[in-house]
């Protein structure tokens, strides 16, 4: 599983450096959580599917993170958004 992981993160369609920037955010947040990567790595996809259909998200800002104190572990998410989608726009 790791290494499937870490193949993905080395063969980004994309290729840019911001993606695997954060990719290596997502396996610094797996340590630090209980959660493993591949479920991360999903849940972010579907965060950005559900709120992608009511705003226009900026795509290159985006960041998710994990904090984690002594009693709670937490998912963050900065999605800056662009545009509100009007009713008319809603699928």
């Amino acid at each position: 599983m790791i290494t499937e992981f870490f193949e993905r993160l080395l063969t980004s369609n994309r290729g840019s450096r911001d993606d695997v920037k954060r990719r290596l955010k997502l396996v610094l947040a797996h340590d630090r959580s209980t959660l493993n990567a591949s479920t991360l790595e999903k849940m972010r996809e579907e965060i950005l599917v559900v709120v992608s259909k009511y705003v226009e998200l900026d795509t290159d800002s985006l960041e998710f993170s994990i904090k984690t104190d002594s009693k709670m572990t937490a998912l963050i998410a900065n999605l800056p958004i662009r545009r509100i989608l009007h009713p008319k726009d809603l699928p």
